[in-house]
């Protein structure tokens, strides 16, 4: 198997700042981490160390379709709502974690996304 990575895409429409950012990246990250955990890929992320992409994508139709490609590639999707607490309005999905999943899996839908 080639290496295992964690992608994350995160919405670029909600202005989020980049501290808000850095706060959901990081919730995506912790759910796909549990979420996955007694997994061969899980144990294969967590020892190549816990490789992980962080991009962009313009709004929520683009990131579903992304989840979608994932989801059809039996890739886990890891989907942030917020909470509304701060920045962006309640229920808004903010970003989302694909895998972890080998390259070779997510590289085809996601190798042309701009890294954020």
């Amino acid at each position: 198997m080639d290496d295992v990575k964690l992608f994350i895409v995160v919405r670029k429409d909600l202005k989020m700042s980049c501290g808000k950012i850095a706060v959901q990246v990081a919730h995506a990250s912790v759910m796909a981490a549990l979420s996955s955990q007694g997994t061969r890929e899980f144990k294969l992320w967590l020892d190549g160390g816990q490789k992980k992409i962080v991009a962009k994508v313009q709004g929520l139709e683009e990131l579903r379709q992304i989840e979608e490609e994932a989801r059809k590639r039996e890739i886990p999707v890891h989907e942030v709502v917020d909470m509304g607490l701060t920045e962006v309005p309640p229920g808004s999905v903010t970003c989302a974690a694909l895998g972890p999943a080998p390259s070779s899996s997510l590289d085809p839908f996601t190798g042309n996304l701009k890294l954020l």
